[in-house]
């Protein structure tokens, strides 16, 4: 918009960018505000209405006549070129930020209502199990095997607290595909995934969260070992905080 009044990395870079450079290798180009373009080209569209090809018989009037209607067209393609340029990237700016806001602030907003309605959930059905949270996140915070191990244990604890609050340990069975399934204590999956199937009437969503209590399950449980790090024990964590949200939500 200011133009560029210096030839450093910046200036260099949109004057390409902005189409401006008449002879890049002499450094020579339109480096004014984009509003001095807008003028060149304004005097540029009067000047041409007011050029013709005279009727002369002088070829060399005629030529020249010809070549300045040609160059000054030519300048108005290029000012309007680099107008055109310059405005779409202002567009593209301005658009990026402004949806970069908007959906940066749909993202937090829909978390932290996501956030205060499972720490809700949690807290009035499995109380004990909210206060072991802050443990693993400090547990998390030091990088270390055994650190690792802990949090992912306490994450396996937190499971199996979880599921003998929403659905205790039974010696009754049920019937799941032709097979019996014991309900004992345990049976930590089996109870959890017994109550989902009773709370929720998608099979499909029934079957996701199946999916991803097994595999969570198992990971947490293996925590012992040293095939998990620190990241992956992080993504296990939120992953165990958002499976237990989602199944309170499914008794609402």
């Amino acid at each position: 918009m200011q133009g560029y009044s210096s030839k450093d990395e910046v200036s260099l870079r949109y004057m390409s960018k902005t189409r401006r450079w008449t002879d890049k290798e002499k450094g020579e180009g339109y480096w004014v505000p984009l509003a001095q373009i807008v003028a060149m080209k304004e005097s540029s569209d009067i000047k041409l209405k007011g050029l013709s090809i005279p009727n002369t018989d002088i070829p060399v009037i005629a030529s020249n006549a010809s070549s300045n209607m040609n160059i000054t067209a030519n300048n108005i393609a290029k000012y309007e070129g680099i107008k055109s340029t310059i405005l779409s990237l202002i567009h593209d700016f301005a658009t990026s930020v402004y949806y970069e806001r908007v959906f940066d602030g749909l993202a937090e907003s829909i978390f932290d209502s996501y956030k205060k309605e499972v720490d809700l959930l949690i807290a009035e059905n499995t109380g004990d199990v909210l206060e072991k949270i802050p443990y693993v996140i400090n547990s998390l915070s030091n990088e270390e095997p055994e650190s690792i191990s802990q949090a992912l244990n306490t994450c396996r604890r937190i499971i199996d607290a979880f599921a003998d609050n929403i659905f205790p340990a039974t010696d009754d069975t049920i019937e799941v595909d032709g097979n019996s399934v014991s309900l004992k204590k345990d049976k930590v999956k089996n109870r959890l995934t017994t109550y989902v199937s009773q709370n929720c009437d998608s099979t499909s969503r029934v079957k996701k969260i199946r999916d991803n209590l097994s595999n969570l399950y198992d990971r947490v449980s293996s925590g012992v070992h040293n095939d998990i790090d620190c990241e992956e024990a992080k993504s296990l964590f939120f992953n165990t905080y958002l499976i237990l949200g989602e199944i309170l939500t499914l008794k609402k």
